[in-house]
């Protein structure tokens, strides 16, 4: 993925505790319903462990924010369902979705993740923008 830092880009990339986070989201037309106030984005993560630990992705945190500043938070164990170890070098991808009730927003959090020694840490998703392809900025 591109290193792209911008406040209206949908990309982002951090790396924090030697492990980066990359993400990509775009306007899913097909997912959308606009006429009932629904926009849908979706939004691919690859994480790598850069570091030479083993670490686990435990939890994810999501702060999400639609154009008018409402703010909802999500909070769960894992991502997709899993629970994925990172040998170092590896890396673990996904997509996953966000419905919006207005045409743009932004994405942005954290996950918890542990190393094989017990210890917890978090690691930053940098913000990303939601944007739908109709949007004027």
């Amino acid at each position: 993925m591109i290193h792209l830092k911008s406040a209206y880009a949908p990309i982002s990339d951090a790396i924090t505790n030697d492990i980066r986070v990359e993400v990509l989201a775009r306007y899913s037309p097909d997912g959308s319903q606009p006429e009932a106030g629904e926009w849908v984005f979706q939004y691919t993560v690859r994480i790598t462990n850069q570091g030479m630990d083993t670490v686990q992705l435990l939890s994810r945190h999501w702060i999400i924010t639609d154009a008018l500043e409402r703010t909802r938070e999500v909070r769960g164990p894992g991502v997709i369902g899993e629970q994925p170890m990172l040998a170092p070098g590896q890396s673990f991808k996904y997509s996953s979705w966000c419905p919006l009730p207005t045409a743009s927003g932004r994405m942005e959090g954290s996950y918890q993740m542990l190393r094989a020694d017990g210890s917890l840490f978090e690691v930053e998703i940098a913000p990303f923008v939601l944007r739908s392809a109709y949007t004027i900025h």
